[in-house]
């Protein structure tokens, strides 16, 4: 149940076919998940109220772009106030090779993904991260090759 409302066989089907493919038609995702258009649409719009479909994206090839460097950046700090946190994450927010960031559990305090063309950008974001923030420590591990990434979410529930 999501947000008091129940996501059934049919829901699950609809997700798992925009997930694998969002360009497809309305009239193509109804055929595929037998519906009719209407009943279709009235489905997607209750899933996107509820927050389960948080809008669409087109994946692209980032070596096709010439960004051909992905660095998971770990990072400790000194700082744990609510303040500090809030300045920090709008501070990392503000840098457009940031594709991912998450605060986490363990040793370390927050996971950055960075995806820039190069070493040499990779250090222009190194050096923009720690200008005005005192880390205490910043650790970047080099992806050499990515074997998958952004598996849907929807084969998992609906196996």
């Amino acid at each position: 149940m999501q947000n008091g409302f129940e996501i059934d066989q049919i829901d699950r089907r609809l997700l798992l076919a925009i997930e694998q493919n969002a360009g497809l038609s309305q009239r193509e995702l109804a055929e595929q998940v037998d519906l009719s258009l209407n009943a279709c649409w009235r489905r997607l719009k209750r899933l996107q109220e509820i927050g389960v479909i948080q809008g669409s994206r087109s994946v692209l090839n980032r070596e096709a772009l010439g960004l051909d460097l992905t660095v998971f950046m770990m990072i400790k700090t000194h700082h744990h106030s609510g303040e500090w946190s809030r300045d920090f994450r709008r501070h990392v927010e503000s840098i457009p090779e940031v594709t991912e960031f998450h605060r986490i559990g363990g040793e370390w305090d927050y996971l950055i993904r960075v995806v820039t063309t190069s070493m040499s950008g990779y250090d222009k974001v190194y050096i923009r991260l720690i200008e005005h923030f005192d880390l205490a420590t910043v650790t970047g591990y080099f992806s050499m090759e990515t074997i998958f990434e952004g598996r849907p979410l929807m084969a998992r529930l609906t196996q």
